[in-house]
């Protein structure tokens, strides 16, 4: 019994151990060939008319509608699950994953950093649209709409909780994963969240197989830790937390009054239910303020030391430049002696420029790090802070409530409420 509590830890930190090896899997150079291939930078899909773009944002539109409908008027869980099949085969396997909202997040990045990049209308489209409907209904993108959420939705058979200081830790990381994405697209290095999604490969069936690995430890975990990569990686779902906390509407566990029955207390795999409070000790409002004030004014002290910290750890992000990494290479070779044998640092050589030019390259492209750097750092030490002061906050609750940020409006908690069977049972008759 003890091993099977414990399989879905070490199937988690399994997981996270294989993203941290396709990090560094470009540290060690690959094999040359003779026969002179070149490897592709990034699987892309075949190109396509231009009117797919368009029938692919109506079918999104369409789909986040059918969602919002379905978790806050319909309230079917049946039918949330029906439309994750159809997301999956669609914007999964059909659409091969491009262009995703997920992916869009370094489009957008690219193009306000970068005055040369124009971005396509349909990849903005695709980053926003999702971020209105959350600001209107929710999370109802992650309901039923997302390929990556659908695929691990539909294998989520048992549910596993961590301890709250674990999830704590863990839900952390999407944040410093979306710093990243957000830099390396902006200084134009690399598209870090499409060059390692889990799932891509599988959907257009061609997967390295470091990638077919990671996706399948995914999928692995998702059978007892719902969804791991939607909670603990997720770069867009850190916005969609963030603007569904907002939203006008949203759904509820009960579809009137509760009445504090309790069954639903363990519902959410996502620990995403918030109880009533009534029985809770009332805390001095002197000391509440108190906490409220302190908290407040040392974010700007987390914001400060998070611009110091990454800046301080700049030269170590420059490693995700190209060029970084071949006048490194380059440098080396020139200094130690040790030979430059990559495709990259070949194929430099047979073009004739200076190593001098590449070094004045190396030094601008350092230059950008570190001052994206400084802001990546504002934005998690931000971050910390009021999360922070979100937990010092204290509202009083007088029903049981999902956590607007956190829930993924999957409607799994339907089936725990006694009113909402009711319901069905009344309206059945």
């Amino acid at each position: 019994m003890k091993v099977k509590k414990k399989l879905p830890y070490i199937l988690l930190f399994v997981m996270l151990a294989w993203h941290a090896v396709l990090f560094a899997q470009e540290r060690f150079p690959r094999p040359e060939f003779e026969s002179g291939y070149v490897y592709p930078e990034h699987q892309m899909p075949a190109d396509r008319a231009p009117v797919w773009e368009y029938i692919d944002l109506a079918v999104l539109i369409a789909a986040l509608s059918v969602a919002a409908w379905l978790a806050l008027k319909k309230r079917s869980r049946n039918g949330l699950v029906w439309l994750s099949v159809f997301s999956l085969a669609y914007f999964g396997f059909f659409r091969e994953g491009c262009i995703c909202s997920v992916g869009s997040i370094q489009n957008v990045a690219l193009a306000l950093f970068n005055d040369t990049y124009s971005i396509p209308l349909t990849a903005l489209l695709f980053f926003i649209i999702p971020l209105l409907f959350a600001l209107a209904f929710g999370r109802v993108f992650c309901a039923g709409v997302c390929p990556l959420g659908a695929i691990q939705e539909l294998v989520g058979f048992r549910t596993v909780k961590f301890p709250r200081v674990v999830e704590s830790i863990m839900i952390s990381v999407p944040f410093v994963y979306l710093g990243l994405s957000v830099l390396s697209a902006a200084t134009e290095s690399q598209f870090l969240i499409c060059r390692y999604d889990p799932f891509v490969g599988i959907f257009r069936l061609n997967a390295p197989y470091t990638m077919a690995i990671f996706g399948a430890l995914l999928l692995i975990t998702g059978i007892f830790v719902n969804r791991p990569y939607c909670r603990y990686l997720c770069p867009y779902g850190v916005l969609l937390n963030i603007f569904s906390r907002f939203s006008k509407k949203h759904l509820t566990i009960t579809p009137s009054e509760c009445t504090n029955c309790r069954l639903c207390e363990d519902a959410c795999p996502y620990n995403a239910i918030l109880p009533a409070d009534l029985a809770r000790p009332l805390v001095e409002p002197e000391k509440e303020r108190k906490r409220f004030l302190t908290w407040i004014l040392l974010v700007p002290v987390f914001a400060v030391a998070g611009a110091v910290i990454f800046s301080s750890l700049s030269p170590v992000l420059t490693g995700l430049n190209s060029d970084v990494r071949l006048a490194r290479e380059i440098r080396a070779e020139a200094e130690h002696g040790i030979p430059a044998i990559s495709q990259a640092a070949l194929s430099f050589k047979e073009a004739g420029t200076t190593n001098a030019e590449l070094f004045e390259k190396e030094m601008h492209i350092h230059e950008r790090f570190r001052k994206a750097s400084i802001w990546m750092g504002l934005f998690l030490g931000i971050s910390f802070g009021l999360s922070l002061v979100s937990l010092s906050t204290r509202t009083r609750r007088t029903e049981y409530v999902p956590h607007k940020g956190k829930c993924f409006s999957c409607g799994k908690c339907f089936q725990y409420c006694p009113v909402h069977l009711n319901k069905i049972k009344n309206d059945k008759a």
